[in-house]
Formats: structure tokens, sequence, C-alpha cells
């Protein structure tokens, strides 16, 4: 995989993307192509932590968590990937993204019907470290139709402290990936594994993953 090319292509997509960025006179049309924008800013920076060029993966990482969080103003509403996007950016950017988890709580993440709104208060909770709230939130994850059971089973056991459970979990997260033939922006990296490890780091609970194709 040349990660460079890839990186490369992602960042002149941005680039073209930014040129042709709407007037806030157009609210809905801005607000998609900021997505658009931090998509782009995504893969770059994914890419480029593939490539080992760490520094100018973080840069681009706080680029896309502050294109999403610009879209979300005049978002539709429950675009809860908005916030998860921030979050899941800035914890790959090694920042530290508990101003953003409180913005996804102070925004109603945790009384969200989705489940997609409820990953995004779960994911918040662990970052606060209000282990007792996540442990409320994450088992309305499990056992759903819309939603991985791997990542909640991952989820859970976060928030409930379960090395052995998290372990288990999170290799079958990665093994879902390497199944995939389909990535956001066509980036074959298992972003839901790293961010799920950059949580369990701080706890001790980072577990042992063998290589695979869809890690850096």
């Amino acid at each position: 995989m040349d990660w460079d090319e890839r990186s490369d292509a992602a960042i002149a997509r941005y680039r073209d993307g930014e040129a042709r960025l709407p007037d806030a006179e157009d609210a809905d049309q801005r607000q998609r192509q900021l997505t658009r924008l931090g998509n782009a800013a995504w893969a770059a920076g994914l890419c480029l932590r593939a490539a080992g060029a760490e520094d100018d993966a973080a840069v681009w990482l706080r680029c896309a968590a502050e294109r999403y969080r610009e879209s979300w103003e005049d978002a539709p509403p429950n675009s809860w990937g908005r916030p998860i996007g921030v979050m899941k950016a800035l914890l790959l950017a090694g920042d530290d993204a508990s101003a953003a988890a409180r913005w996804a709580l102070d925004a109603g993440a945790a009384d969200a019907d989705s489940p997609i709104g409820r990953y995004a208060a779960t994911l918040a909770l662990l970052v606060l470290g209000e282990g007792a709230r996540a442990r409320a939130v994450a088992p309305t994850l499990a056992g759903r139709d819309d939603f991985p059971e791997d990542v909640a089973a991952a989820l859970a056991a976060l928030a409930f402290g379960d090395g052995d459970a998290y372990a288990a979990a999170v290799l079958d997260v990665l093994a879902s990936f390497e199944a995939r033939t389909e990535f956001l922006e066509d980036v074959p990296i298992a972003d839901t594994v790293l961010v799920l490890q950059a949580v369990a780091e701080p706890r001790g609970m980072a577990a042992h993953l063998p290589a695979s194709p869809r890690l850096p």
C-alpha cells in the first residue's frame, strides 16, 4: 500500500473541496461540504499515520476535527456522526478530547434515541472517565440489528473495566475490518480499533493485537 500516494490524494481532495466551500448563506450545502472536507482530512491523517508521519498525521486529524465541529451548527438534527468524528480524530491525534466529549453530552447524546447517539455518549463518557454513567449507557448498544455487536461489546468492556472481555471484543472488531471491502474514503484502516485502543491505553487495558494489513 502506497500510503504517501494515498495521503497526497486525500490532501488534494481537501484542497479542491476547500476552494469550493459554499458561503454561509447556503447553510445546508456548506455543512455538507464541511463534512466532506472533514472526511478528506481524516483520510489524510490516517494515511500519514500509516506512513509513519505522526506529526503530519496529527495536523490533518486536528483539521478533520475542526471541520466536523464546524459542520454541526447547520447539520440536520441527530447528526451524531459529527461529534463522534471530532472525538475520534482528536484521540488519534494524541490530543485531549475532553472538551469535545463534554460538547457531545451537552448536545444530548446520552438521551438520544438512536444507537449512533448513544455511541457518541458512551465514547464521550469514557473519554471523561465517567465510568458509572458509561456503564449505564454502553449496554443499550448491545443486541441490536443497527449497531455492530463487537463494537458494543468493546465499549461495554471498557466501561466495566473488564480487560479480558475487551481484548476478545477488540480482536473481533479487527477481524470485521479485515473482512471488509468498503471503507470511509477508501482508506483500509481499522480506525475503530485504533480509537478503542486509545481509550483503553490510559486504563491499562490496551490489548495486544496481531499484525494486520488493517493496522498502521
